[in-house]
């Protein structure tokens, strides 16, 4: 059957609108954090596989960090272990950590590796313990307790955050044309394993790497305003303008955090992007609108 002349224009428009960005971009890094509706959906599941191989034929480095909460959360139901939360974070005690380990560097990060495989790509599945990838401290909180003369330290149990990063092995794998899978699970001086979010892993690996964008899948459409509509190319001024007025507050407000850390680290740009939507991660990349939030130092839509 052959092609409508409105559908092969359409096409040949989207072509030649991608090859600006396609010329680039290669050889440069993109990390991308993997969560929400897209790691669900057999649909979008297999649409983000395809993304990632594709930039990776056309000569990009994509790195892939990806979370699994639910699937950490649905395993401990199982097992008659009630999830538990302090300011956003999973207590994690040492069988909790177990869990974890399974679910993050075994199921869930085997399943994407697959998928990416199976797609054509070839992809490499680790967690910040291979090759001691991701050096990880135990993340404490405190909070003011008026029967102590000091603060109370909360402990939660396993949860770190990131130390440091021996990147050899990433280096390694986009050199030899992998696609690197990481869970995000570091190892403290201690031996012992942390759980770590994964927004803050990719947010920090993205400026150690000093990759070209940073982008985190979300279940929305990105930043909105108080009337729903979407905000974007955001610079620094207008995210904080942002956070004092109320608009960017819950759940999208560390995500904000970690993107503005990231350019402010030297990221080129960060995108917060509606993983929703088939192929949100090329339309992001490749089209001028774009499918969600693009936060820059420079002021302005693409600010590429």
């Amino acid at each position: 059957m052959s092609l409508t002349n409105s559908k092969a224009k359409n096409i040949a428009h989207v072509l030649t609108e991608a090859l600006p960005y396609i010329n680039r971009f290669v050889g440069k890094t993109f990390v991308i954090k993997y969560g929400g509706n897209a790691m669900v959906d057999e649909t979008l599941k297999n649409s983000f596989a395809r993304d990632i191989v594709l930039m990776k034929r056309i000569g990009m480095n994509p790195i892939v960090v990806h979370g699994g909460g639910p699937q950490i959360g649905h395993l401990l139901k199982r097992l008659g272990k009630e999830s538990e939360f302090f300011q956003g974070m999973r207590v994690t005690d040492s069988e909790t950590m177990d869990v974890v380990q399974m679910v993050l560097g075994g199921l869930v990060n085997k399943e994407i590796v697959t998928l990416i495989n199976r797609q054509g790509g070839a992809a490499v599945g680790l967690t910040g313990k291979d090759a001691d990838f991701i050096h990880a401290r135990k993340l404490t909180f405190t909070r003011d307790n008026p029967e102590m003369n000091a603060p109370e330290i909360i402990d939660i149990g396993h949860v770190g955050e990131v130390a440091s990063f021996d990147t050899s092995v990433i280096d390694l794998l986009i050199h030899g044309n992998f696609i690197p899978v990481i869970a995000p699970i570091g190892v403290g001086k201690d031996g012992q394993s942390y759980n770590i979010n994964a927004d803050l892993v990719a947010g920090k690996l993205a400026r150690v790497l000093e990759a070209e964008k940073l982008m985190l899948l979300t279940n929305t459409a990105g930043v909105l305003n108080k009337q729903g509509e979407l905000l974007t190319g955001l610079n620094p001024a207008r995210v904080q303008a942002l956070i004092e007025e109320g608009t960017i507050e819950g759940g999208m407000l560390p995500k904000v955090r970690c993107a503005l850390d990231a350019v402010q680290g030297g990221v080129h740009t960060a995108h917060i992007i509606d993983g929703r939507v088939e192929h949100a991660v090329l339309l992001e990349i490749f089209t001028d609108e774009g499918v969600g939030t693009l936060i820059t130092l420079i002021k302005g839509r693409r600010g590429r």
